[in-house]
């Protein structure tokens, strides 16, 4: 009999876990990317925040996990201020993000890449558990966990990226453009493994510029243009909307 999979995240209570940003301004150096963004991710939610190349997506991402300080405006997950807490410390919390292009380690095989998603002496004694987990959720990886990630596919790569965002256990997963450079029945694929994830109950928020496909997935998402959230709402809503439709659906 096989030991009993660990779920990927330990419940918590549904008021503790939401993710809040109030007026973030954000850049780099004297170049600014954000300008009083504020948006809200409840637990169990899937949100999307969707916009051309430019809005300032990836940066968004980038201020919530650590990896760029906002210049103005408030950050709370669980109750704990994102601005003064480090980049090295968000997985501990909870926060795991799959960066734009992977980031995979592609000399390490895919089970040493998931190896490092357990690096945390919380997570170590987990990693048994959750990594075959991901290998229930991702059957590929498994069958190649000896493969070096580099020779894989983009699509296997993205697989292995989001097992490996897994491996700490998250309870809000940060997602930055999962379909970029994929084929389409590709891209098809990675949104169906992110509608699989929801199903083990964890908390997403996505970047994407496949705004039909995202709006598929998500409970709820944002517009941002030019560094500013232009429109939010559910997802249907959005997806009807004359002018979502006119911008980014080809719709008229």
């Amino acid at each position: 009999m096989s030991a009993a999979v660990e779920p990927l995240h330990r419940p918590r209570p549904a008021s503790s876990a939401s993710l809040e940003l109030n007026g973030v301004h954000a850049g780099y150096g004297d170049f600014a990317a954000l300008f009083g963004v504020g948006l809200h991710v409840d637990p169990g939610e899937a949100v999307g925040v969707v916009g051309p190349n430019g809005a300032g997506k990836t940066t968004l991402l980038r201020v919530i996990s650590g990896l760029i300080r906002p210049t103005a405006g408030s950050l709370r997950f669980d109750g704990h201020d994102l601005t003064t807490t480090p980049a090295h410390a968000l997985p501990a919390l909870g926060i795991a993000h799959v960066p734009e292009n992977r980031r995979l380690f592609p000399h390490l095989t895919v089970e040493e890449n998931l190896k490092v998603g357990a690096f945390s002496p919380a997570a170590r004694p987990h990693f048994i558990a959750r990594r075959d987990h991901v290998y229930e959720l991702f059957p590929k990886m498994k069958a190649r966990r000896h493969q070096l990630a580099g020779t894989m596919s983009g699509g296997e790569q993205q697989m292995c990226a989001i097992g490996r965002a897994l491996m700490c256990g998250p309870r809000i997963l940060l997602l930055d453009e999962p379909s970029a450079g994929l084929a389409p029945l590709v891209v098809q694929q990675v949104f169906d493994l992110v509608r699989r994830i929801r199903q083990e109950g964890l908390t997403v928020l996505i970047v994407e510029q496949n705004v039909a496909q995202v709006l598929r997935v998500v409970d709820r998402a944002y517009v941002l243009e030019t560094g500013r959230v232009a429109a939010e709402g559910r997802s249907a809503e959005l997806a009807a909307d004359p002018a979502i439709r006119r911008s980014y659906l080809g719709g008229h």
